[in-house]
């Protein structure tokens, strides 16, 4: 199973497996990972599972989609590297990604 590390805005870090197909924000609500929200579930509609890919890992997401660029718009300290976790689903070839939390959602 891939693992992921989510990078807290105080540095303190959670490594855990994530089953194919499950998308990081229902990773860490499943593993209670402080930082990200979730109010509406998953369905792109709220932008409080925001969270940066780190560097080293960008090329190897799939682009956000308009509506995912739309929310981000909104979102407290957007960059480059942000998503919305629930729009980014676990794969094998995604193992070891790490993702950091704002601060802002704490």
């Amino acid at each position: 199973m891939p693992t992921v590390t989510y990078v807290e805005a105080n540095g303190q870090s959670h490594e855990i497996d994530i089953a194919s197909g499950v998308s990081l924000m229902q990773g860490a609500v499943d593993n209670m990972i402080d930082g990200i929200v979730a109010e509406c579930g998953g369905a792109c509609a709220c932008a409080t599972c925001h969270c940066y890919i780190d560097d080293s890992w960008v090329a190897k997401i799939e682009p956000a989609s308009e509506m995912e660029k739309d929310l981000l718009d909104c979102v407290t300290d957007p960059k480059d590297n942000s998503r919305l976790s629930c729009q980014v689903k676990m794969t094998d070839a995604l193992d070891g990604l790490v993702i950091h939390l704002p601060e802002s959602q704490f």
